[in-house]
């Protein structure tokens, strides 16, 4: 991946994406209401729409129509010929494309505020932004009881990048024929309940905090499953509690990136613990040096900041070759990495050295 290797803007682009930088704020926050305000849909489906036509339609005030209409001229989302207004491509993204909605809503709805106090956490290395929802250490003990539009939106987000790669790498977990699975941060089970209508014979534990298990056994203890789906409460940061013992594979996805360094190196450590002889690790990350597009790194590198002043302040979206050094480290060899799953994902296969 050769997309930060070199400086491909002339002057006159750079200072123009400058300008990009320094409004940011606005140009998000106008095209949401854009979006979210039926403009853009009414444009679309009325292509040449006067100015007037969308003020009527739309029953906003013609002062805050005109400027919302103005600003869409320069972020490139409208076109105006002979006083007529037309869509472009990017909002056709902007209204249609599901990876662009749930990262806009996940902004808005979890990071939008927060990220003011980017700066306090970059320095204190703590979720400083996370205090405009409530006073948790991390954003995960808090997660059952977060503002039901922002528990959607990260939901949603989360589910979206993790659920298109699921597909792909059952076949690839289950060739081995696990009979004992460990599902480490489970969260609301969905990857659990895959694999438990995949194979008729595996067993599933979920491993997750007190709350996230809670909605894992919403989710799943009326499905009918049985003995074949347990659940394991802890705190993965107290590194005296046990994991249990006794699997054949252990499964984490979009998880350690949850954690920091050193926080990924001691889960790995009492994972190998936790492994039946001849079993292995199964991580599934998104690592952003491993996209086959910027657009795809580029957010992944911003993700990172979420991560930063709302999460838990000191992980992120990592680089490939740093994660599987922290690998090493915890006494494992990484024996296959398959790329380009889902959205964005690879599959590291570990087993203990």
């Amino acid at each position: 991946m050769d997309f930060f290797e070199t400086d491909k803007l002339t002057a006159l682009e750079a200072k123009e994406k400058a300008q990009w930088i320094a409004f940011a704020p606005v140009v998000f926050q106008t095209t949401r209401i854009l979006r979210d305000s039926g403009i853009l849909q009414f444009v679309e489906s009325n292509q040449g729409s006067t100015f007037q036509a969308i003020v009527e339609k739309v029953g906003l005030p013609l002062y805050g129509t005109r400027v919302l209409v103005e600003a869409a001229l320069g972020i490139g989302l409208l076109t105006c010929k002979e006083e007529r207004y037309y869509t472009t491509k990017t909002a056709t993204f902007i209204l249609h494309d599901t990876l662009t909605r749930v990262n806009m809503d996940f902004i808005q709805d979890v990071c939008y505020q927060g990220m003011f106090y980017l700066e306090d956490s970059i320095k204190t290395g703590k979720p400083e932004g996370l205090k405009v929802f409530g006073q948790w250490p991390t954003i995960y003990e808090g997660l059952s009881k977060l503002p039901p539009q922002v528990q959607k939106s990260w939901f949603a987000f989360d589910h979206y990048y993790s659920d298109t790669a699921f597909p792909d790498v059952l076949a690839l977990i289950f060739a081995n024929k696990p009979k004992r699975l460990l599902d480490i941060g489970g969260n609301t089970g969905k990857w659990a309940l895959q694999c438990l209508e995949y194979d008729a014979n595996v067993e599933v534990t979920i491993m997750d905090l007190p709350g996230q298990v809670e909605m894992a056994k919403e989710q799943i203890t009326k499905r009918g499953f049985g003995n074949r789906i347990r659940f394991f409460e802890t705190n993965l940061l107290d590194e005296t509690l046990p994991f249990p013992k006794g699997f054949d594979a252990i499964w984490m996805s979009q998880f350690l990136d949850c954690f920091s360094d050193e926080e990924i190196k001691s889960i790995l450590r009492r994972c190998r613990e936790a492994l039946q002889p001849g079993g292995a690790v199964y991580i599934l990350e998104p690592f952003w040096n491993r996209q086959r597009f910027q657009a795809s790194a580029f957010a992944l590198q911003q993700t990172s900041l979420y991560f930063t002043a709302m999460a838990n302040g000191n992980s992120q979206m990592y680089h490939a070759g740093n994660f599987i050094g922290y690998v090493k480290e915890a006494g494992f060899t990484v024996t296959e990495q398959k790329d380009l799953i889902g959205v964005s994902h690879t599959l590291l296969t570990c087993k203990p050295i």
